[in-house]
């Protein structure tokens, strides 16, 4: 990527409903140029994707979650499994693979604590590969809206 593709990527990351138009005049370049940068970042597979940001609460999710999760035997049909099984709970966000003492990290958002009580007690204790889990409720979660290239 260049200096170029670093600007659209950020403008787009800052606002994706720009008008192409708006994004060219952003960055100093002909509307044509802008959109064959974009259509090349996207082939590239560096723009993955456009979504639309929601608020959690507003959905009934006013409590979110960590779940540290351990699962047992340590197998890739184990570690698919279960991240294809998680990946179907409505409750969850994301499914993270790690390392370390855990095995994955699941961010749920729920109702409530008695939602995310049931959440853990109806969706987890039933599933025989998870040997142990414990959960650390988020009381504030930021993100970076943009994010910049690393300089290597």
């Amino acid at each position: 990527m260049d200096e170029l593709d670093s600007a659209i990527v950020a403008q787009l990351q800052a606002d994706a409903r720009q008008t192409n138009r708006d994004l060219a005049r952003a960055v100093g370049i002909a509307p044509s140029t802008c959109l064959e940068r974009v259509r090349s970042l996207r082939e590239r597979g560096v723009i993955t994707g456009f979504h639309a940001e929601v608020a959690l609460g507003a959905l009934h999710r006013g409590v979110q979650a960590l779940l540290h999760v351990q699962v047992r035997p340590l197998s890739r049909t184990v570690i698919e499994s279960f991240k294809a099984y998680a990946m179907t709970l409505p409750e969850v966000l994301s499914v993270f693979v790690v390392a370390g003492g855990d095995d994955f990290l699941v961010h749920v958002a729920v109702p409530d604590v008695d939602g995310l009580h049931g959440f853990l007690m109806d969706k987890f204790t039933g599933r025989r590969e998870i040997i142990g889990f414990r959960s650390s409720v988020i009381y504030e979660h930021v993100r970076k809206p943009v994010i910049e290239a690393l300089d290597l």
